[in-house]
């Protein structure tokens, strides 16, 4: 059900490429996949991308970033999801699942207004169970520089820097796994060879930017790419990169010319500890290219 699953997914107004199977698939084995399909009158009305775990929770995804239903572009109205996620409810049950856990896409991915699901769990008696804050700028107005950014940007561009494309994986994984273990003691959650084959698989959404000073990259961003939002999904920097504030310029111009025609760009969550801890510096950093607040909320729900 591969293809129906897919075109399903090309065709929704929350769905994007992580929801693709390419990319679902590609950690199956660390997940043991259990999504769900919900028909009526044996037309497919919407999906969800999950996983089962021994303790008889259902996760929408363990995988992914966010997750949930997902939803056609018309025809299915919050009442028609709430019988959806009810009727789902009591298979689930009958199935012996005791739980889920389960993720929702945040607005800013959605093509149109999709939080219909939101309701629906508070509806089933669903509990907030982890509420991260991200940052995002939103592109369809210019995007606001602090002082100081406009300060760096000012300076990196009188230096001989060139912001660019890259297409040699192996070295933006080098320079992100020594900047993670240097700044923060961990290592990336993909492997190089992961992103090679996530980046073949999806070259339109997967792509790898750079600053080079001399021809040397010294500030990276992997972009994911869903036709809505950018989001940069890894940020990297050597400590060269730093000291110059390389990363300024490369923000500005995947903002300004190369995502331009993107709704948002999504710095990513400032938070561990399941939101309970907020990186207050990190968050300041990601607001000084003149993003704000967007979350992203899971949900616990007794079966």
């Amino acid at each position: 059900m591969r293809r129906e699953w897919d075109e399903f997914v090309g065709r929704s107004r929350n769905g994007t490429f992580l929801f693709m199977r390419a990319y679902m698939d590609y950690h199956s084995d660390r997940f043991s996949d259990c999504s769900w399909m919900a028909y009526k009158e044996n037309r497919l009305m919407a999906l969800l991308p999950a996983n089962l775990t021994s303790d008889g929770t259902l996760h929408s995804h363990g995988g992914l970033t966010y997750g949930g239903w997902i939803l056609p572009s018309a025809h299915l109205d919050g009442s028609g999801l709430l019988d959806i996620f009810t009727e789902a409810c009591a298979v689930w049950r009958s199935a012996g699942i005791k739980a889920l856990d389960y993720k929702t896409v945040p607005h800013i991915y959605c093509t149109r207004p999709s939080q219909e699901d939101e309701y629906a769990l508070f509806r089933l008696g669903a509990r907030l169970s982890e509420c991260n804050l991200s940052a995002a700028v939103d592109l369809r107005i210019p995007p606001a520089f602090n002082q100081q950014q406009r300060r760096h940007l000012a300076k990196a561009l009188r230096l001989p820097v060139e912001t660019a494309e890259m297409t040699d994986i192996d070295v933006f994984m080098d320079i992100l796994s020594d900047c993670l273990r240097e700044r923060h003691d961990t290592v990336p959650v993909h492997s190089a060879s992961e992103m090679k084959m996530l980046s073949e698989s999806f070259p339109d959404n997967i792509r790898f930017f750079a600053t080079y000073l001399e021809g040397v990259p010294h500030a990276a961003v992997c972009v994911y790419d869903t036709g809505t939002v950018a989001h940069a999904q890894y940020i990297a920097t050597t400590s060269e990169g730093r000291r110059l504030n390389l990363l300024t310029p490369l923000f500005h111009w995947l903002m300004t010319e190369r995502y331009a025609s993107r709704n948002f760009f999504d710095f990513g969550i400032c938070n561990e500890d399941h939101g309970r801890y907020l990186n207050s510096g990190l968050l300041r950093q990601k607001c000084s290219y003149g993003a704000g607040g967007t979350v992203y909320n899971r949900y616990f729900l007794e079966l």
